[in-house]
């Protein structure tokens, strides 16, 4: 070998080494970035004609296993869709409780104690007081119940509005980072640092929507749903979606009523479990507007008007279309106008002094044109047998014959074994996600063997420097010759 085989050889390694050097120490000082890929240098050996001449650095590869990265991304949109619908389920558990001082059941319990109370003094003012607090404290706790039904539509509808305008954000970002890397690598300049934002873009995807990417020529990716709706193809998707500020009990899409999602201006059905959309938080914030905050709003509104008709029937002084003690906002009960009545059930003013009424209408009834003997418990009576007699139900998934404190325990118990599904639903997706999420780090950069490679490059670099010293000297001697 000729003494500038040799040194082109040597600079040539030295070169490729501090290249080696400097991606080393890049992989450390990114460890724990999030979305770093780690990186790998690919050399080759250069030659011209039939002689060595050396190294070169063919290009830099990320190590990333994109199987893994998928199924990942997948495990995300669940984790995604299942802490969606859990959260749903503990508001309302929060606004109706459970059996402690302030819940819903207790609030029965309490009003149904306060009539038996009164039974015994029907002549004591503080006890048929009692009864109408009682019974004002009732119908607040089924409101709050019900206003937290709402608020959940009406926040999972704000929701979806957010995460449609985050999803074409990101989708455009994407498109962008797609003309980047393409025009990178025909420049021959290295790509990686643009691979990794994009990956960390549609990592944020993943949770809104389920999604597969596909490899494009130049680096490009296509993104699709696991659905099989195109979200970016060379050019975004235009995803639309219309936010229902003024969204009520009675709101619904068959009613033209709710926004729905588009694609490309076409509506297209979200909730469906085989849908284009489904899994992920996006499609979870639907099935929580339209289907399951309409199921429990459903059992809260059969509850009330459990409770509105049983005291109707209890009061002898009322006459057909008259309010009973608890009313529709201040109206009879009218059973074509059930939607939303948890939310509107109160205390007859009638019985309530502070809005003209008074309080022995309790004890002689609501229609009574005066007021009667103080010492007649009848009617407080019926009110609590009518409390306490089981009568046939059958909607919203339940069947049988119940008391009002039955029928309640019931929804409330319903709503309680759905949190308890929804909380080990949600679970069993975020470990999957993180066992998946451990091994995509598991390509990731290992410190220990990076340093390693530190002391490696060190001494290659320093055999590398020994040659060109060794020709320097050479070329000397030639020289002084």
């Amino acid at each position: 070998m000729s003494i500038t085989g040799a040194l082109s050889n040597a600079l040539s390694g030295l070169t490729v080494t501090s290249r080696s050097v400097e991606n080393t120490s890049n992989n450390v000082a990114n460890a724990l970035t999030e979305g770093y890929a780690r990186r790998e240098m690919e050399v080759a050996a250069r030659s011209y004609g039939q002689e060595g001449q050396g190294v070169r650095v063919v290009g830099i590869n990320r190590m990333v296993n994109m199987t893994l990265v998928g199924d990942r991304r997948i495990a995300d949109a669940a984790t995604g869709d299942r802490d969606t619908r859990a959260a749903f389920y503990q508001s309302l558990a929060d606004a109706t409780g459970d059996t402690g001082e302030g819940s819903l059941l207790a609030r029965i319990s309490t009003f149904s104690a306060s009539l038996v109370s009164a039974s015994s003094r029907p002549d004591s003012q503080e006890r048929l007081q009692d009864v109408a607090d009682a019974a004002s404290a009732l119908a607040s706790g089924i409101r709050d119940a019900s206003d937290a039904v709402l608020a959940a539509r009406r926040e999972a509808d704000a929701s979806i509005a957010d995460q449609v305008e985050t999803l074409n954000d990101t989708l455009s970002r994407v498109r962008d980072m797609n003309v980047r890397i393409t025009e990178m690598r025909v420049s021959g300049r290295d790509s990686s640092a643009l691979e990794d934002e994009r990956q960390r873009l549609v990592d944020a995807i993943a949770t809104v929507v389920p999604l597969r990417e596909v490899e494009r020529e130049n680096g490009q990716i296509a993104l699709f749903t696991t659905g099989g709706a195109a979200l970016l193809d060379g050019r975004p998707t235009a995803i639309g979606f219309t936010r229902t500020p003024g969204l009520v009990a009675s709101s619904s899409v068959a009613a033209g009523t709710l926004g729905t999602l588009t694609i490309n201006g076409k509506p297209v059905m979200v909730s469906a479990e085989n849908g284009l959309f489904a899994g992920g938080s996006l499609a979870a914030s639907f099935a929580v507007r339209d289907d399951l905050a309409p199921t429990e709003q459903a059992r809260l509104d059969a509850l009330a008007q459990d409770l509105v008709t049983r005291l109707v029937g209890a009061d002898p002084t009322l006459s057909a279309g008259d309010a009973g003690l608890f009313t529709d906002d201040g109206n009879p009960f009218d059973p074509a106008n059930l939607t939303g009545l948890a939310s509107r059930i109160s205390v007859n003013a009638i019985v309530d002094p502070g809005q003209g009424g008074a309080l022995w209408h309790l004890r002689d009834g609501l229609q009574a044109a005066a007021e009667g003997d103080v010492g007649n418990a009848t009617l407080i009576n019926a009110m609590s047998q009518a409390l306490d007699a089981r009568t046939a139900f059958s909607a919203n998934g339940l069947s049988g014959s119940f008391s009002f404190a039955g029928l309640a325990t019931e929804t409330v118990s319903g709503l309680s074994s759905a949190l308890v599904e929804a909380d080990q639903e949600a679970s069993f997706a975020s470990a999957r996600r993180d066992e998946l999420q451990a091994l995509v780090l598991g390509d990731g950069v290992d410190t220990d063997r990076e340093m390693e490679q530190l002391l490696l490059l060190e001494r290659a670099y320093a055999a590398n420097a020994k040659v060109v010293t060794a020709c320097d000297d050479l070329i000397q001697y030639l020289l002084e010759m």
